[in-house]
């Protein structure tokens, strides 16, 4: 009768911390912060700022509910809370360069919180009926994974719509893939001697007079009856700027 009576009073705490977690707030912030912060920016390139600083909010939000109005046990709030902050602290001082520099030194936080928040919210769903024990372990190896695995990547540039071009770490750079595609080929396109220099040359940033005008030329906008003639075509590599042209020199 004493061992039954045990397993009585186990099942009851059990039922009890199941019955006494509230989600839905949760997983209600987590489904709007993936459709502004990952969707819209695709449906409207944008409202990518738009995107990036609602999935911050809806994350602070995630964090809110997760402190106030969870109901969860005070150990796993502030077990939460401080793994977190470990967390990001010392992936932080590990990610690559391009990562811990980009968009202001802020692109971290910006890309990192919104994918731990929904990570965090799919682990309180998915083991809301599990042992605490094994919820507490889970916890700890999902907010390790979804930081630390930043560690892993780095971003090999940004569009003016500010979508990152993230790829691994280890993997060959734009440049270095640039630098060896140029070395097997050659000039394409018309010879340089059949270039002359006119005032259309573009010598440096905005062209001549840094104005952005090209003077002496007449642009033919009907390109279907009289299309451009490419002279030239060579591959660069990634770059945050224009180009300058004079003649077959770039």
């Amino acid at each position: 009768m004493k061992i039954k009576h045990t397993e009585t009073i186990k099942k009851s705490k059990t039922t009890f911390m199941d019955e006494s977690l509230r989600l839905w707030p949760g997983v209600l912030f987590a489904a709007v912060l993936i459709l502004i912060r990952y969707f819209l920016p695709v449906l409207v390139p944008r409202a990518t700022a738009i995107g990036i600083f609602g999935g911050m909010l809806l994350s602070f939000a995630i964090f809110i509910w997760w402190f106030f109005f969870s109901r969860t046990q005070k150990i796993e709030k502030w077990g939460a809370f401080l793994l977190i902050v470990m967390s990001i602290t010392i992936t932080w001082l590990l990610i690559d360069e391009s990562i811990a520099t980009a968009n202001m030194g802020m692109m971290f936080p910006m890309f990192s919180i919104p994918v731990l928040s929904i990570a965090f919210v799919a682990w309180a769903f998915l083991t809301r009926s599990m042992p605490s024990n094994i919820r507490r372990i889970s916890m700890v190896l999902t907010i390790i994974i979804a930081v630390g695995s930043w560690i892993l990547l780095r971003t090999d540039g940004m569009t003016g719509d500010a979508h990152h071009k993230i790829n691994f770490r280890w993997a060959k750079t734009s440049e270095e893939n640039a630098l060896r595609q140029t070395s097997r080929e050659s000039l394409s396109g018309i010879s340089g001697s059949n270039v002359t220099n006119s005032e259309a040359e573009w010598p440096g940033f905005r062209g001549k007079d840094r104005d952005g005008i090209v003077h002496g030329l007449k642009i033919n906008t009907d390109w279907r009856t009289n299309p451009p003639l490419e002279l030239w075509r060579r591959p660069v590599g990634p770059g945050c700027s224009s180009v300058a042209i004079s003649g077959n020199l770039i």
